[in-house]
């Protein structure tokens, strides 16, 4: 499963098995807790269908328009997903109050949570699929789905330790109570998201061992009289780009600086995958510089 749409394709396959599982799960027990489980399922379908698409944009080659490419669009994905999530936790606190000013008996909860378990395993496996996929293709969607979809298995294990109490002592307003708990942690992912995506909108710069990988390269450049200062790097989604100034004897020709840099871009490609590096040239007596745009 090489594309990373594929892996979209299978979050969304999960989320409609989970949602099928976690609404048959409440209809049988009445449990809010299992509701709020089964809402949060519904953002992940939400989520990861928005997700698809994105990462299919971020996937297209740059164009007249977009000539660095559409790799921020997999930041759209992440805030997207977290708004929903914000939304969705507002639901489960709110339906969590009034069950907990309104206590109802829960009914066939060991039934209940048998389906609660399948699906709990189900995002489970999905979740660690996406993350090694997430790692693989540096894909900010895939990691924030998976993200999301752990949350979504935490949650549900602690739905069925509090319903399991719940049928222990006969304590109804813990099955709300539990739900405003799952509320409040899927409120914390959500805002996690949401300023994942906003710092990346505004060209964070790239993992810091990428930057000092880029770093030795062009010290070992040094021994070809070429320095280097100004480097400046931003991410875009799964894209990385990265500008520096390098400063070459006066008495170089055009010919060999560029040759010098063309040796250099070819070596940063090799150690940090995908990057595309932008070289500017300054003659070493030169106190000025004006770097190129990343």
């Amino acid at each position: 499963m090489s594309n990373p749409a594929r892996f979209m394709q299978l979050s969304i396959a999960a989320a409609i098995a989970t949602i099928a599982l976690k609404m048959l799960a409440w209809w049988i027990t009445g449990s809010v807790g299992l509701l709020s489980d089964a809402m949060e399922s519904f953002v992940n379908l939400a989520g990861a269908t928005f997700a698809l698409w994105m990462v299919s944009v971020a996937r297209m080659p740059a164009d007249r328009n977009h000539p660095f490419g559409h790799g921020k669009a997999e930041y759209f994905s992440s805030g997207f997903e977290g708004l929903l999530i914000l939304g969705a936790a507002g639901a489960i606190i709110f339906t969590a109050i009034d069950r907990l000013l309104n206590p109802r008996p829960l009914e066939a909860l060991d039934i209940g949570l048998g389906f609660s378990l399948v699906s709990t395993l189900i995002n489970f496996g999905v979740a660690r699929t996406l993350k090694r996929a997430a790692v693989q293709h540096r894909s900010i969607a895939l990691e924030a789905d998976a993200r999301h979809l752990m949350t979504d298995v935490w949650t549900s294990v602690g739905v069925v330790l509090g319903l399991v109490a719940v049928a222990m002592t006969g304590w109804l307003w813990l099955d709300p109570l539990i739900a405003i708990g799952v509320g409040l942690n899927i409120l914390r992912e959500a805002l996690h998201l949401v300023r994942g995506a906003a710092d990346g909108l505004m060209d964070r710069a790239i993992p810091a061992d990428e930057e000092r990988t880029i770093r030795e390269v062009l010290d070992g450049f040094a021994g070809d009289q070429v320095a280097h200062v100004e480097l400046r790097t931003r991410l875009a989604g799964h894209q990385r780009f990265a500008a520096v100034t390098l400063r070459v004897p006066d008495e170089w020709s055009v010919r060999r600086a560029h040759d010098i840099a063309d040796r250099i871009e070819a070596a940063v490609g090799a150690r940090v995958h995908g990057i595309e590096l932008v070289t500017h040239i300054e003659p070493a007596s030169s106190g000025l510089s004006k770097p190129p745009a990343a």
